[in-house]
């Protein structure tokens, strides 16, 4: 057999397969539609994150290659997101404008079927949400490099929202102008988290260069694609959306960069066996009285993963306090402990039992 005759017969393999997956998907829709008759009409019934978590681990532990893991949970996700979109559209609010990397984010989660709206704002985000006119809102609450997203906790504390699930994403920056070329740039634009993960390669390569803070990266690619003298740093999507070139890619100084971001929504999230809690609480100014409340979560042998302070906005130097606790709320150990935790306190509030997130790809 020659080799052109063999290539021809491996492409007809390969597209018999395709005929079968294509019929298989099919398949998969019809049935999600006959779950979407069974469902009540709630969009909580529709997006369950605890049913993807273990849609996704159980293909991940399954998969034995060649194709990555990655690939396979991209995959699955367009494949889920479409299905899901046949029993109930979602719309989501997110951190906009457009090709921000909280709408990059939003759609590693939820994928490309569902309906996506630009918010100003994280309070605004939350208000979509809490008015009905979003299902669920996506924000950034915490960078690995610059720390958490204060405006987000306490937008959690002053409404009835809970956090639904979380999205860790990588986060690769580029340095992106109309012309690509480094002499030309004489002002750098982008968000302020954006700019402090990039210091020191800024210092270094563009040290006498303006820095312009802007309210979101996307918004720094727009303003860049009008003057021929300036650049941003951005996601590569924004940069495709403005007209943008690269000057120079991935010039984050640290590679290791992610920022975790959360779903939020009207309603909570079941266990998916691999779960974190978020909680809220202000105590007495007495003496070990957060040593105390701290105690209760090694009584009931559970991980605290994070802790902050942020001002109470009641009274002068009073504090609350976030958690992230592993496990469930209907844990018995968590629970019994955020009872505990609940008659110590001054103020308590759950925020929120979610399942951990798998690390999505980097947001170029």
């Amino acid at each position: 057999m020659t080799n052109g005759n063999r290539l021809e017969e491996l492409r007809d393999s390969i597209d018999a397969i395709d005929d079968k997956l294509l019929e298989l998907l099919n398949s998969r829709a019809e049935l999600a539609v006959q779950v979407g008759k069974y469902k009540s009409g709630n969009p909580s019934e529709f997006y369950v994150p605890s049913r993807e978590k273990q849609i996704y681990t159980r293909l991940l532990r399954e998969n034995p290659g060649p194709i990555p893991d990655e690939a396979v949970r991209a995959i699955f996700r367009e494949i889920i997101s479409a299905c899901l979109n046949l029993e109930q559209p979602l719309t989501i609010a997110f951190l906009g404008p457009e090709a921000t990397f909280t709408h990059i984010a939003s759609m590693e989660h939820f994928g490309q079927s569902a309906r996506y709206l630009a918010s100003p704002s994280i309070r605004d985000v939350f208000s979509e949400v809490d008015r009905g006119r979003a299902h669920y809102g996506v924000a950034p609450i915490e960078n690995s490099t610059e720390g958490v997203v204060n405006y987000t906790l306490d937008c959690l504390v002053e409404t009835d929202l809970s956090i639904c699930a979380e999205i860790e994403l990588g986060i690769t920056h580029h340095l992106m102008s109309t012309s690509g070329k480094m002499e030309n740039v004489k002002r750098v634009y982008s968000h302020p988290h954006a700019i402090a993960q990039c210091r020191q390669w800024l210092e270094l390569n563009l040290p006498d260069v303006e820095l312009v803070d802007i309210t979101s990266t996307a918004r720094a690619a727009e303003i860049a694609s009008d003057n021929d003298d300036a650049a941003a740093i951005c996601s590569e999507l924004a940069g495709k959306l403005y007209s943008l070139v690269p000057v120079m890619r991935k010039i984050e100084d640290k590679t290791n960069n992610f920022t975790r971001f959360i779903v939020v929504g009207k309603t909570r999230t079941k266990r998916s066996g691999n779960d974190k809690t978020s909680v809220v609480f202000g105590l007495s100014h007495a003496v070990g009285s957060l040593y105390h409340a701290l105690e209760i979560i090694s009584k009931f042998r559970i991980n605290m993963t994070k802790i902050e302070s942020r001002p109470s906005k009641i009274k002068a130097w009073e504090y609350l306090f976030h958690v992230d606790l592993e496990g469930h709320r209907e844990d018995e150990n968590v629970a019994a402990a955020l009872k505990m935790l609940e008659e110590r306190s001054l103020f308590m509030k759950i925020l929120g039992s979610y399942p951990k997130s798998i690390q999505s790809a980097k947001g170029e």
